[in-house]
């Protein structure tokens, strides 16, 4: 049993991982795409890739009629809307804030999971989730605790979160009857269905005069495989092992491996209020996982 939580565990860590550096991935396909492009791109390349891989495992399952709608309902906020919010958003700020504005998805999810699914939580846990955050706001302010970001790109990426923390609703209730696997390729076809008719009619005069480049591909490549499909997957899976509000306070490490992965790929620079943050913000997600979610306890 501890050997499965850990590797759990390892899922979700690498799924955190995967998002960390996608912020770096997304900032270089933005050099040839905008962003519908990027997204229709990505969504689709993900959804031939798991369709690929479900067929040579052989493993097909059939999507009751009941659940269509749920499913619909997922898709649109996740990944369309979410996507529309993080990749605009990414546009007017650099990758690691727009990571940090990400990674407040697990200050909510503690109170949707006790309203919604009955997670109850100690405070030990809740402890956690606020060090944690503390850790998050202080990545983004310097010690005079001056701030400076585009309003529109911080409006566009809190609009991801709000998606996000409605995707975790339907999520969590498709994650009882269908594998990870499943849903994260409907998912994904859907999502490239919604972003469609966008690509065709915004950004695909521009796509045709682009002439693709290595990097290019590669980046698509990367963001596909392991950004929307492995880190989905793995993500999904530690829902439905280990609970919605344990689960998303790993997003809180997000911007740490964003700015890690900045500073090397994209020479942006890491002061010491960065470094600070993120010490605090592992200090909390250790406090957050050190006592187990109560199930009849209410804080």
């Amino acid at each position: 049993m501890q050997k499965n939580i850990f590797l759990v565990y390892f899922l979700t860590l690498m799924a955190i991982v995967f998002w960390g550096i996608s912020y770096v991935w997304m900032k270089v396909v933005y050099n040839y795409y905008e962003p519908i492009t990027t997204m229709f791109l990505r969504l689709s390349l993900s959804t031939v890739f798991l369709f690929i891989i479900l067929s040579f495992f052989g493993k097909k399952e059939k999507i009751q009629k009941e659940d269509y709608k749920s499913f619909v309902i997922l898709s649109f906020f996740s990944p369309f809307c979410y996507f529309i919010g993080e990749s605009f958003g990414l546009k007017f700020v650099t990758p690691t804030i727009a990571a940090v504005i990400i990674a407040t998805i697990p200050v909510f999810t503690p109170l949707l999971g006790y309203l919604v699914f009955s997670e109850r939580i100690t405070r030990l846990n809740l402890l956690g989730f606020f060090v944690s955050f503390t850790g998050v706001i202080i990545m983004v302010l310097d010690f005079e605790f001056r701030f400076s970001a585009s309003p529109l790109g911080i409006g566009l990426l809190f609009f991801a979160v709000i998606s996000a923390l409605v995707n975790i609703v339907y999520l969590k209730k498709l994650t009882l009857k269908y594998s990870s696997t499943t849903i994260i390729k409907v998912q994904n076809f859907l999502g490239a269905l919604f972003f469609l008719p966008l690509f065709l009619i915004f950004d695909f005069s521009t796509f045709i005069t682009v002439q693709p480049t290595s990097e290019l591909v590669w980046a698509l490549l990367k963001l596909a495989i392991f950004a929307s499909t492995l880190a989905f997957v793995f993500f999904t899976i530690a829902v439905r092992v280990i609970g919605v509000a344990r689960t998303s306070v790993f997003a809180n490490l997000i911007p740490v491996f964003t700015a890690v992965f900045s500073y090397f790929l994209l020479r942006e620079s890491i002061d010491l209020s960065k470094i600070l943050g993120i010490i605090i913000v592992i200090s909390g997600i250790y406090l957050s996982q050190s006592a187990r979610l109560k199930g009849a306890k209410k804080v």
